[in-house]
């Protein structure tokens, strides 16, 4: 007989990567406060994509509430035949922004850092992406990849 195992989590059907783990203090009377900070990204590599953020005293419950904001924040994103887009995008968000353009079929994903993440888990190949803007924020940049895949979304 199988017995509940309430540390053991059933395989999901998404993949997920981390972004960003940053470990955040707070100055109380007592000393400092830590806390941790998780940005992820998942995605079922079909076109499904969501970034999610999550805090918590722990990693794991960090990341935990992170995957659980992805899913809420995740979108469907149209693809080619080739897992490619269909035409040249552009996108900001805050201070991050984005250009996304097709490439030849065979050519791979050519594309760095955050963007790259969103772009592999959204199942999209045969794409080329540069971050245009001067910041170095993962967050930023990752959702600035979303904004970018969901103007893909509205122009069909």
């Amino acid at each position: 007989m199988a017995r509940f195992n309430p540390n053991r989590r059933e395989k999901s059907e998404f993949s997920e990567k981390m972004v960003d783990l940053r470990r955040v203090a707070r100055v109380m009377a007592g000393g400092r406060r830590f806390t941790f900070r998780a940005t992820l990204v998942i995605g079922d590599k079909k076109g499904r994509v969501g970034v999610g953020i999550g805090k918590g005293t722990h990693t794991a419950l960090a990341m935990e509430k992170a995957i659980r904001s992805a899913k809420k924040n995740m979108m469907k994103v149209p693809l080619t035949q080739t897992y490619s887009i269909p035409f040249e995008i552009e996108a900001k968000y805050g201070a991050a922004r984005v250009r996304m353009r097709p490439i030849a079929k065979g050519r791979g994903l050519v594309a760095g850092g955050a963007v790259r993440s969103v772009l592999e888990l959204a199942g999209i190949t045969d794409t080329s992406a540069k971050i245009i803007s001067h910041t170095k924020n993962k967050i930023s940049n990752a959702r600035a990849a979303i904004e970018a895949l969901k103007k893909l979304r509205n122009i069909k």
